[in-house]
Parts: structure tokens; C-alpha cells; sequence
């Protein structure tokens, strides 16, 4: 199978996905090599502000909501009781991968604390847990067309992932595409 690096673009789960864990979902994929792929599921809220995640896991500071859509995500199924900050700029954190040339994933807990000081990167998400595929997973699943990718250019990554409200997301990054999910069939064919 040929070789491909997805670091960077978004899966959009196609309709027919079996897997509840990613029934309409959409990840960004920030890192892909030989060894498998780690993205972050971006459109799945779950029942927690970024403001009780930093009570829960005790970091002191005055954190303020920069508005009511703080939310914290379920990122996807693997280590839900870790978390994983996607943000912006990439900056100097303990435990950190540059996805991109302005784009991060964090995994150190320095990074929540210097949020809680006002000190925090200007852009994030924050997730439970991730999506993880082993060497060739991905690969596999795509030739089975239970995914669908895009490469967005950075403004429409950024706005996808960081500005426009959850229930927009999917339809964004399909739009990516020229596509309506609802046009989409479950499906899948070969020619």
C-alpha cells in the first residue's frame, strides 16, 4: 500500500461509520507516520467547561471563560481520562507536536496552568482523549471508504477547528470538499 502522511488534514466520517465513537465526527489528524496516526475529534462536547476540567484536575489561577463555548471535547476513545490541548501559537510547552508551522498538540499539564494565569496560547481546544489508529489502520479503513480527507488551507483550518460553533464544523469541512453530508450515501462503491 502506498504510502501517505495525513498530518494536518481533517477525516470526515463517512455515514455509514459503524464505530459510535465517530458517527458524524470530524478529526484533525496531528500526527501520521509509519507507526499510525493520533488525531483529535473536534465537534464532540462533552458535558464539561474548560473551567471545571482545571477545578477537577486542581489548578489554581483566575481562568475566564472567553465566552460560553469553552467546552471540553471528547477527542476520541483512547486515554478519555488524559487530556490533549490543540492549540495556537505552537509555543514552548513540556509535551508538545507542531502539527503544523502555527498549529500544536499538548499533552503537559503546564500548558492548562498558564491558561489559568491569562498566560495561555491564544487559540484552543480541549479534549479527553483522542483517535488512534495503529500502523496501517487508517490506510485500511480509508481503502474502505469509511473516511473521508481533506487538506484545508490555514485560514479554513483555523476557523474549522478553533472559530466557527460545533454544529458547524462538519458542514465547514465538508463544504472543503464541495460536498453535502446529506447528499452522501451510505454506500460505498468502487468503480
Amino acid at each position: 500500500m502506498e504510502s501517505i502522511n495525513l498530518t494536518g488534514h481533517f477525516l470526515i466520517a463517512m455515514p455509514a461509520m459503524a464505530d459510535p465513537h465517530f458517527s458524524r465526527a470530524l478529526a484533525y489528524i496531528c500526527e501520521h507516520n509509519e507507526n499510525g496516526a493520533l488525531g483529535i475529534v473536534i465537534n464532540r462536547p462533552i458535558e464539561m467547561r474548560l473551567n471545571e476540567l482545571l477545578d477537577q484536575i486542581n489548578v489554581e489561577g483566575e481562568f475566564r471563560a472567553r465566552n460560553d463555548t469553552d467546552h471540553v471535547y471528547f477527542g476520541g476513545p483512547v486515554q478519555t481520562d488524559r487530556g490533549f490541548v490543540l492549540h495556537q501559537p505552537v509555543g514552548a510547552w513540556q509535551s508538545t507536536i507542531a502539527v503544523s508551522r502555527d498549529t500544536a498538540l499538548t499533552t503537559s499539564k503546564d500548558i492548562l496552568e498558564a491558561t489559568a494565569r491569562g498566560q495561555g496560547p491564544q487559540k484552543m481546544l480541549v479534549s479527553l482523549g483522542y483517535a488512534g489508529w495503529t500502523a496501517g489502520q487508517l490506510e485500511q479503513e480509508l481503502a474502505q471508504n469509511a473516511w473521508l480527507t481533506v487538506e484545508p488551507n490555514e485560514a479554513d483550518k483555523d476557523s474549522i477547528i478553533f472559530d466557527l460553533p460545533i454544529e458547524e464544523k462538519l458542514t465547514a469541512a465538508m463544504a472543503l470538499l464541495g460536498v453535502d453530508f446529506a447528499n452522501l450515501s451510505e454506500e460505498a462503491g468502487h468503480a
